[in-house]
Protein backbone atom coordinates (compact mmCIF):
# COMPACT_ATOMS: atom_id res chain seq x y z
CA UNK A 1 0.00 0.00 0.00
CA UNK A 2 1.33 3.44 -0.89
CA UNK A 3 2.58 5.59 1.96
CA UNK A 4 0.81 8.94 2.45
CA UNK A 5 2.38 11.99 0.81
CA UNK A 6 3.04 15.22 2.74
CA UNK A 7 4.07 18.16 0.52
CA UNK A 8 5.89 21.28 1.72
CA UNK A 9 4.76 24.38 -0.19
CA UNK A 10 6.36 27.80 0.18
CA UNK A 11 8.38 30.51 -1.50
CA UNK A 12 12.16 30.37 -1.77
CA UNK A 13 14.44 30.49 1.26
CA UNK A 14 11.80 29.85 3.94
CA UNK A 15 13.62 26.69 5.07
CA UNK A 16 11.86 23.86 3.25
CA UNK A 17 15.03 21.78 2.82
CA UNK A 18 16.05 22.35 6.44
CA UNK A 19 12.63 21.15 7.55
CA UNK A 20 12.84 18.09 5.29
CA UNK A 21 16.24 17.21 6.75
CA UNK A 22 15.03 17.76 10.31
CA UNK A 23 11.94 15.56 9.98
CA UNK A 24 13.82 12.84 8.08
CA UNK A 25 16.45 12.80 10.81
CA UNK A 26 19.37 13.11 8.41
CA UNK A 27 20.77 15.56 5.84
CA UNK A 28 19.10 14.38 2.64
CA UNK A 29 18.83 17.80 1.01
CA UNK A 30 21.70 20.23 0.44
CA UNK A 31 21.00 23.39 2.42
CA UNK A 32 22.51 26.82 1.75
CA UNK A 33 21.49 30.29 2.81
CA UNK A 34 20.69 31.18 -0.78
CA UNK A 35 17.31 31.26 -2.52
CA UNK A 36 16.71 28.41 -4.95
CA UNK A 37 19.68 26.27 -3.93
CA UNK A 38 19.78 23.21 -6.20
CA UNK A 39 19.03 19.97 -4.39
CA UNK A 40 19.29 16.46 -5.78
CA UNK A 41 17.12 14.94 -3.09
CA UNK A 42 13.60 16.36 -2.81
CA UNK A 43 11.81 13.56 -0.93
CA UNK A 44 12.38 11.56 2.21
CA UNK A 45 10.69 8.72 4.10
CA UNK A 46 9.66 9.82 7.61
CA UNK A 47 8.71 7.47 10.46
CA UNK A 48 6.98 8.97 13.50
CA UNK A 49 4.93 7.39 16.29
CA UNK A 50 4.62 4.14 14.36
CA UNK A 51 3.41 5.89 11.19
CA UNK A 52 5.41 6.18 7.96
CA UNK A 53 4.88 8.79 5.25
CA UNK A 54 6.82 10.39 2.39
CA UNK A 55 7.77 14.04 2.81
CA UNK A 56 8.21 16.02 -0.41
CA UNK A 57 9.84 19.42 -0.89
CA UNK A 58 8.12 21.15 -3.81
CA UNK A 59 10.95 23.62 -4.41
CA UNK A 60 10.78 27.38 -4.00
CA UNK A 61 7.87 29.22 -5.58
CA UNK A 62 9.36 31.59 -8.13
CA UNK A 63 7.54 34.84 -8.78
CA UNK A 64 7.35 36.72 -12.05
CA UNK A 65 8.82 40.27 -11.96
CA UNK A 66 5.30 41.67 -11.66
CA UNK A 67 4.93 39.91 -8.29
CA UNK A 68 2.20 37.60 -9.60
CA UNK A 69 2.55 33.84 -9.59
CA UNK A 70 3.81 32.52 -12.91
CA UNK A 71 1.58 29.96 -14.59
CA UNK A 72 4.12 27.20 -14.07
CA UNK A 73 4.28 27.92 -10.34
CA UNK A 74 0.49 27.89 -10.09
CA UNK A 75 0.53 24.46 -11.76
CA UNK A 76 3.08 23.30 -9.19
CA UNK A 77 0.90 24.36 -6.27
CA UNK A 78 -2.20 22.91 -7.93
CA UNK A 79 -0.47 19.56 -8.39
CA UNK A 80 0.74 19.61 -4.79
CA UNK A 81 -2.89 20.04 -3.74
CA UNK A 82 -3.95 17.19 -6.04
CA UNK A 83 -1.28 14.67 -5.09
CA UNK A 84 -0.63 15.28 -1.38
CA UNK A 85 -2.59 13.89 1.54
CA UNK A 86 -1.44 16.75 3.82
CA UNK A 87 0.00 20.12 2.81
CA UNK A 88 2.46 22.19 4.85
CA UNK A 89 2.44 25.89 3.92
CA UNK A 90 5.83 27.11 5.18
CA UNK A 91 6.40 30.82 5.88
CA UNK A 92 9.24 32.82 7.45
CA UNK A 93 8.75 34.75 10.72
CA UNK A 94 11.87 36.84 10.04
CA UNK A 95 10.46 38.38 6.86
CA UNK A 96 6.82 38.27 7.93
CA UNK A 97 3.94 38.26 5.45
CA UNK A 98 5.01 39.14 1.90
CA UNK A 99 2.97 39.43 -1.28
CA UNK A 100 3.85 35.93 -2.47
CA UNK A 101 2.51 34.46 0.78
CA UNK A 102 -0.81 36.21 0.12
CA UNK A 103 -0.92 34.90 -3.45
CA UNK A 104 -0.26 31.31 -2.37
CA UNK A 105 -2.86 31.67 0.36
CA UNK A 106 -5.50 32.60 -2.23
CA UNK A 107 -4.95 29.18 -3.80
CA UNK A 108 -4.62 27.19 -0.58
CA UNK A 109 -7.71 28.73 1.00
CA UNK A 110 -9.80 26.64 -1.42
CA UNK A 111 -8.04 23.38 -0.55
CA UNK A 112 -10.28 20.55 0.57
CA UNK A 113 -7.39 18.70 2.16
CA UNK A 114 -5.64 19.03 5.54
CA UNK A 115 -3.51 22.19 5.53
CA UNK A 116 -0.97 23.28 8.13
CA UNK A 117 0.34 26.85 8.24
CA UNK A 118 3.85 26.60 9.69
CA UNK A 119 5.90 29.66 10.66
CA UNK A 120 9.59 28.78 10.47
CA UNK A 121 12.83 30.39 11.73
CA UNK A 122 11.40 31.18 15.18
CA UNK A 123 14.82 30.63 16.70
CA UNK A 124 14.03 32.43 19.96
CA UNK A 125 10.98 33.67 21.93
CA UNK A 126 11.22 37.17 20.40
CA UNK A 127 10.97 35.80 16.86
CA UNK A 128 8.28 33.36 17.95
CA UNK A 129 6.09 36.27 19.04
CA UNK A 130 6.21 37.68 15.50
CA UNK A 131 4.24 34.71 14.19
CA UNK A 132 1.01 36.50 15.12
CA UNK A 133 1.44 38.49 11.90
CA UNK A 134 0.42 35.40 9.92
CA UNK A 135 -3.12 35.51 11.27
CA UNK A 136 -3.50 38.08 8.47
CA UNK A 137 -3.54 35.19 5.99
CA UNK A 138 -6.92 34.06 7.29
CA UNK A 139 -5.83 30.42 7.69
CA UNK A 140 -5.77 28.40 10.89
CA UNK A 141 -3.47 29.27 13.79
CA UNK A 142 0.16 29.01 12.66
CA UNK A 143 2.38 26.35 14.14
CA UNK A 144 5.61 28.04 15.19
CA UNK A 145 8.87 26.14 14.67
CA UNK A 146 12.58 26.45 14.11
CA UNK A 147 13.55 23.71 11.67
CA UNK A 148 17.22 24.59 12.13
CA UNK A 149 17.17 24.19 15.93
CA UNK A 150 14.39 21.59 16.05
CA UNK A 151 12.01 23.74 18.11
CA UNK A 152 8.40 22.70 17.63
CA UNK A 153 9.13 20.03 15.01
CA UNK A 154 7.96 17.16 17.25
CA UNK A 155 4.63 18.93 17.71
CA UNK A 156 4.45 19.46 13.95
CA UNK A 157 5.02 15.75 13.33
CA UNK A 158 2.29 14.93 15.84
CA UNK A 159 -0.12 17.18 13.95
CA UNK A 160 0.82 15.66 10.59
CA UNK A 161 0.29 12.10 11.84
CA UNK A 162 -3.10 13.06 13.28
CA UNK A 163 -4.21 14.38 9.88
CA UNK A 164 -3.03 11.50 7.70
CA UNK A 165 -5.76 9.29 6.20
CA UNK A 166 -6.52 6.06 8.00
CA UNK A 167 -5.02 2.97 6.32
CA UNK A 168 -7.44 1.22 4.01
CA UNK A 169 -8.43 -2.34 4.95
CA UNK A 170 -6.36 -4.92 3.13
CA UNK A 171 -8.48 -6.73 0.57
CA UNK A 172 -7.90 -10.37 -0.25
CA UNK A 173 -6.95 -10.71 -3.90
CA UNK A 174 -5.27 -13.28 -6.14
CA UNK A 175 -1.51 -13.34 -5.92
CA UNK A 176 -0.15 -10.73 -8.30
CA UNK A 177 3.51 -9.82 -8.72
CA UNK A 178 3.56 -6.01 -8.86
CA UNK A 179 6.44 -4.52 -10.86
CA UNK A 180 7.16 -0.79 -11.19
CA UNK A 181 9.22 0.37 -14.20
CA UNK A 182 11.28 3.33 -12.97
CA UNK A 183 13.92 5.52 -14.59
CA UNK A 184 14.80 8.90 -16.00
CA UNK A 185 13.02 10.24 -19.11
CA UNK A 186 13.85 8.68 -22.46
CA UNK A 187 15.67 5.60 -21.16
CA UNK A 188 13.12 3.36 -22.91
CA UNK A 189 10.68 2.42 -20.14
CA UNK A 190 7.54 2.54 -22.27
CA UNK A 191 9.22 0.67 -25.13
CA UNK A 192 10.38 -1.96 -22.64
CA UNK A 193 6.80 -2.33 -21.40
CA UNK A 194 5.48 -2.64 -24.96
CA UNK A 195 8.05 -5.30 -25.80
CA UNK A 196 7.25 -7.24 -22.64
CA UNK A 197 3.50 -7.34 -23.32
CA UNK A 198 3.90 -7.75 -27.07
CA UNK A 199 1.86 -4.73 -28.06
CA UNK A 200 1.73 -0.97 -28.01
CA UNK A 201 0.27 -0.53 -24.54
CA UNK A 202 2.07 2.75 -23.68
CA UNK A 203 2.91 5.70 -25.91
CA UNK A 204 6.48 5.53 -27.15
CA UNK A 205 8.16 8.70 -28.32
CA UNK A 206 11.68 10.09 -28.55
CA UNK A 207 10.60 13.23 -26.69
CA UNK A 208 11.58 12.87 -23.00
CA UNK A 209 8.72 12.85 -20.53
CA UNK A 210 5.98 11.46 -22.79
CA UNK A 211 4.49 9.37 -19.97
CA UNK A 212 2.91 11.66 -17.36
CA UNK A 213 1.02 9.24 -15.14
CA UNK A 214 1.59 5.73 -13.89
CA UNK A 215 0.04 3.23 -16.30
CA UNK A 216 -0.96 -0.22 -14.99
CA UNK A 217 -0.92 -3.27 -17.26
CA UNK A 218 -2.06 -6.64 -15.89
CA UNK A 219 -0.66 -9.53 -17.89
CA UNK A 220 -0.29 -13.29 -17.50
CA UNK A 221 3.09 -14.93 -18.07
CA UNK A 222 2.80 -18.71 -18.01
CA UNK A 223 0.29 -18.66 -15.16
CA UNK A 224 1.98 -15.84 -13.21
CA UNK A 225 -0.16 -12.70 -12.96
CA UNK A 226 2.05 -9.61 -13.25
CA UNK A 227 0.96 -6.01 -12.74
CA UNK A 228 3.36 -3.79 -14.72
CA UNK A 229 3.37 -0.14 -13.59
CA UNK A 230 4.91 2.22 -16.14
CA UNK A 231 5.80 5.66 -14.78
CA UNK A 232 6.88 9.07 -15.92
CA UNK A 233 10.62 9.66 -15.95
CA UNK A 234 12.33 11.03 -12.86
CA UNK A 235 14.41 14.01 -13.86
CA UNK A 236 17.59 15.27 -12.27
CA UNK A 237 16.71 17.82 -9.61
CA UNK A 238 17.95 20.85 -11.54
CA UNK A 239 15.84 19.87 -14.56
CA UNK A 240 12.58 19.21 -12.78
CA UNK A 241 10.04 21.69 -14.05
CA UNK A 242 7.00 23.06 -12.30
CA UNK A 243 3.62 21.42 -12.32
CA UNK A 244 2.87 18.17 -14.06
CA UNK A 245 6.45 17.19 -14.91
CA UNK A 246 7.72 17.83 -11.40
CA UNK A 247 4.94 15.89 -9.77
CA UNK A 248 5.66 12.87 -11.94
CA UNK A 249 8.38 12.28 -9.32
CA UNK A 250 5.71 11.78 -6.66
CA UNK A 251 3.82 9.38 -8.90
CA UNK A 252 7.02 7.38 -9.38
CA UNK A 253 7.51 7.23 -5.62
CA UNK A 254 3.93 6.03 -5.20
CA UNK A 255 4.58 3.39 -7.86
CA UNK A 256 7.64 2.15 -5.95
CA UNK A 257 5.59 1.94 -2.76
CA UNK A 258 2.88 -0.09 -4.53
CA UNK A 259 5.32 -2.53 -6.11
CA UNK A 260 6.93 -5.73 -4.92
CA UNK A 261 9.82 -5.32 -7.34
CA UNK A 262 11.23 -2.33 -9.22
CA UNK A 263 12.78 -2.48 -12.67
CA UNK A 264 15.32 0.34 -12.48
CA UNK A 265 15.96 1.21 -16.14
CA UNK A 266 19.23 2.93 -17.08
CA UNK A 267 20.45 4.27 -20.40
CA UNK A 268 23.59 2.44 -21.55
CA UNK A 269 24.73 5.54 -23.47
CA UNK A 270 24.81 7.70 -20.32
CA UNK A 271 26.60 7.43 -17.00
CA UNK A 272 24.73 6.67 -13.80
CA UNK A 273 23.44 10.00 -12.50
CA UNK A 274 22.97 11.29 -8.95
CA UNK A 275 19.20 10.93 -9.44
CA UNK A 276 19.62 7.24 -10.40
CA UNK A 277 21.57 6.73 -7.17
CA UNK A 278 18.95 8.56 -5.09
CA UNK A 279 16.17 6.43 -6.54
CA UNK A 280 18.21 3.30 -5.80
CA UNK A 281 18.45 4.52 -2.22
CA UNK A 282 14.70 5.07 -2.05
CA UNK A 283 14.05 1.56 -3.41
CA UNK A 284 16.31 0.15 -0.69
CA UNK A 285 14.66 2.25 2.03
CA UNK A 286 11.24 1.09 0.86
CA UNK A 287 12.54 -2.51 1.07
CA UNK A 288 11.48 -3.38 -2.48
CA UNK A 289 12.99 -5.99 -4.74
CA UNK A 290 14.99 -4.58 -7.63
CA UNK A 291 16.39 -5.59 -11.00
CA UNK A 292 18.70 -3.16 -12.83
CA UNK A 293 18.03 -3.00 -16.59
CA UNK A 294 20.70 -1.36 -18.74
CA UNK A 295 18.73 -0.49 -21.87
CA UNK A 296 19.91 0.61 -25.36
CA UNK A 297 22.64 -2.02 -25.19
CA UNK A 298 22.57 -2.17 -29.00
CA UNK A 299 24.23 1.27 -29.08
CA UNK A 300 27.28 0.11 -27.10
CA UNK A 301 30.38 -1.12 -28.90
CA UNK A 302 32.49 -1.99 -25.83
CA UNK A 303 30.41 -4.74 -24.21
CA UNK A 304 32.93 -5.68 -21.50
CA UNK A 305 30.42 -7.10 -19.01
CA UNK A 306 32.80 -7.50 -16.02
CA UNK A 307 33.84 -3.85 -16.36
CA UNK A 308 30.22 -2.72 -16.70
CA UNK A 309 29.13 -4.78 -13.70
CA UNK A 310 31.96 -3.37 -11.58
CA UNK A 311 31.05 0.19 -12.57
CA UNK A 312 27.37 -0.30 -11.76
CA UNK A 313 28.14 -1.88 -8.37
CA UNK A 314 30.38 1.06 -7.51
CA UNK A 315 27.68 3.60 -8.41
CA UNK A 316 24.58 1.85 -7.08
CA UNK A 317 26.02 1.04 -3.67
CA UNK A 318 22.62 0.82 -2.00
CA UNK A 319 21.54 -2.16 -4.11
CA UNK A 320 24.64 -4.24 -4.80
CA UNK A 321 22.45 -7.34 -4.37
CA UNK A 322 20.41 -6.43 -7.49
CA UNK A 323 20.82 -8.58 -10.62
CA UNK A 324 21.81 -6.62 -13.73
CA UNK A 325 20.36 -7.18 -17.20
CA UNK A 326 21.48 -5.71 -20.52
CA UNK A 327 18.69 -5.18 -23.03
CA UNK A 328 17.64 -3.46 -26.21
CA UNK A 329 13.92 -2.82 -25.89
CA UNK A 330 13.94 -1.42 -29.44
CA UNK A 331 15.09 -4.72 -30.96
CA UNK A 332 13.87 -7.03 -28.20
CA UNK A 333 17.33 -8.27 -27.28
CA UNK A 334 17.46 -9.70 -23.74
CA UNK A 335 13.89 -8.66 -22.93
CA UNK A 336 12.68 -12.27 -22.88
CA UNK A 337 14.82 -12.85 -19.77
CA UNK A 338 13.15 -10.05 -17.82
CA UNK A 339 10.07 -11.90 -16.52
CA UNK A 340 12.04 -15.02 -15.45
CA UNK A 341 14.45 -12.74 -13.58
CA UNK A 342 11.58 -10.92 -11.89
CA UNK A 343 9.98 -14.21 -10.89
CA UNK A 344 13.25 -15.35 -9.33
CA UNK A 345 13.51 -12.16 -7.26
CA UNK A 346 9.84 -12.49 -6.27
CA UNK A 347 10.42 -16.04 -5.03
CA UNK A 348 13.45 -14.83 -3.07
CA UNK A 349 11.22 -12.24 -1.36
CA UNK A 350 8.77 -14.99 -0.39
CA UNK A 351 11.48 -17.34 0.91
CA UNK A 352 10.88 -18.45 4.51
CA UNK A 353 13.52 -20.13 6.64
CA UNK A 354 13.17 -22.15 9.82
CA UNK A 355 14.45 -20.67 13.06
CA UNK A 356 16.95 -23.53 13.33
CA UNK A 357 18.42 -22.74 9.89
CA UNK A 358 18.75 -19.05 10.68
CA UNK A 359 20.27 -19.56 14.13
CA UNK A 360 22.83 -22.00 12.77
CA UNK A 361 24.19 -19.45 10.28
CA UNK A 362 24.01 -16.54 12.74
CA UNK A 363 25.91 -18.43 15.43
CA UNK A 364 28.59 -19.37 12.89
CA UNK A 365 28.85 -15.69 11.94
CA UNK A 366 29.11 -14.65 15.60
CA UNK A 367 31.90 -17.16 16.23
CA UNK A 368 33.89 -15.99 13.20
CA UNK A 369 33.95 -12.26 13.97
CA UNK A 370 34.69 -10.08 16.98
CA UNK A 371 31.42 -8.89 18.50
CA UNK A 372 30.85 -5.19 19.21
CA UNK A 373 31.35 -4.02 22.77
CA UNK A 374 31.04 -0.91 24.89
CA UNK A 375 33.30 -0.86 27.90
CA UNK A 376 32.95 -4.21 29.61
CA UNK A 377 29.67 -4.99 27.90
CA UNK A 378 29.84 -7.15 24.77
CA UNK A 379 27.04 -7.97 22.34
CA UNK A 380 25.36 -11.34 22.77
CA UNK A 381 22.90 -12.64 20.15
CA UNK A 382 20.55 -14.93 22.03
CA UNK A 383 18.58 -16.19 19.04
CA UNK A 384 17.29 -15.10 15.65
CA UNK A 385 14.10 -15.83 13.76
CA UNK A 386 12.57 -14.86 10.43
CA UNK A 387 9.45 -12.86 11.24
CA UNK A 388 8.11 -11.95 7.80
CA UNK A 389 8.49 -12.35 4.04
CA UNK A 390 8.14 -9.79 1.21
CA UNK A 391 10.50 -8.35 2.34
CA UNK A 392 12.39 -11.00 4.31
CA UNK A 393 12.59 -9.70 7.89
CA UNK A 394 14.80 -11.15 10.62
CA UNK A 395 14.48 -10.36 14.31
CA UNK A 396 17.61 -10.67 16.46
CA UNK A 397 17.07 -10.95 20.22
CA UNK A 398 20.19 -9.58 21.91
CA UNK A 399 21.39 -8.53 25.37
CA UNK A 400 21.57 -4.84 24.35
CA UNK A 401 20.45 -3.51 20.94
CA UNK A 402 22.45 -0.32 21.50
CA UNK A 403 25.65 -2.31 20.94
CA UNK A 404 24.72 -2.94 17.28
CA UNK A 405 26.42 -0.64 14.80
CA UNK A 406 26.08 -0.39 11.05
CA UNK A 407 29.21 -2.35 10.10
CA UNK A 408 28.24 -5.36 12.21
CA UNK A 409 24.69 -5.27 10.89
CA UNK A 410 26.05 -5.29 7.34
CA UNK A 411 28.32 -8.22 8.27
CA UNK A 412 25.35 -10.27 9.51
CA UNK A 413 23.33 -9.42 6.41
CA UNK A 414 26.17 -10.56 4.16
CA UNK A 415 26.39 -13.87 6.03
CA UNK A 416 22.65 -14.45 5.59
CA UNK A 417 22.97 -13.72 1.87
CA UNK A 418 25.95 -16.02 1.45
CA UNK A 419 24.00 -18.85 3.06
CA UNK A 420 20.52 -18.33 1.66
CA UNK A 421 20.79 -16.10 -1.44
CA UNK A 422 18.03 -13.47 -1.35
CA UNK A 423 19.05 -12.21 -4.79
CA UNK A 424 17.47 -8.90 -5.70
CA UNK A 425 15.78 -8.13 -2.40
CA UNK A 426 16.80 -6.08 0.62
CA UNK A 427 16.69 -7.71 4.04
CA UNK A 428 15.22 -6.07 7.10
CA UNK A 429 17.21 -6.78 10.25
CA UNK A 430 15.51 -5.85 13.53
CA UNK A 431 17.43 -5.95 16.82
CA UNK A 432 15.52 -6.22 20.08
CA UNK A 433 16.92 -6.14 23.59
CA UNK A 434 15.88 -9.19 25.61
CA UNK A 435 12.55 -8.52 27.29
CA UNK A 436 11.34 -5.95 24.72
CA UNK A 437 7.96 -6.58 23.12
Amino acid sequence: MSKPIVAIVGRQNVGKSTLLNRMAGKPLAIVADLPGTTRDRVFAPVFWQGVEFTLVDTGGLELAPSSTIAQGVKEQVDMAITEADVIIFLVDVKTGVVSSDLEVTDILRQVQKPLLLVANKADNPKLEARAVEFYELGLEEPLVISAYHGRGTAELLDRIVSLLPAPLPVETEPEVMKVAIIGRPNVGKSMLLNTLVGGKRAIVDDVPGTTRDAVDTLVDFDGQSVLLIDTAGIRRRGRIGAGVEWYSVIRALRAIDRADIVLLVLDATETVTAQDMHIAGYIQQAAKGVVVVVNKWDLITDKNLPAWNKYLRSQLKFITYAPVMYTSAKFGHGVDKTIPQLRQVYQERLKRLSTAEVNNIVQQAVAAHIRPRSGRKQLKILYTTQAEVNPPTFVFFVNDAKLIHFSYQRYLENKLRQAFGFTGTPLRLVFKTRGES
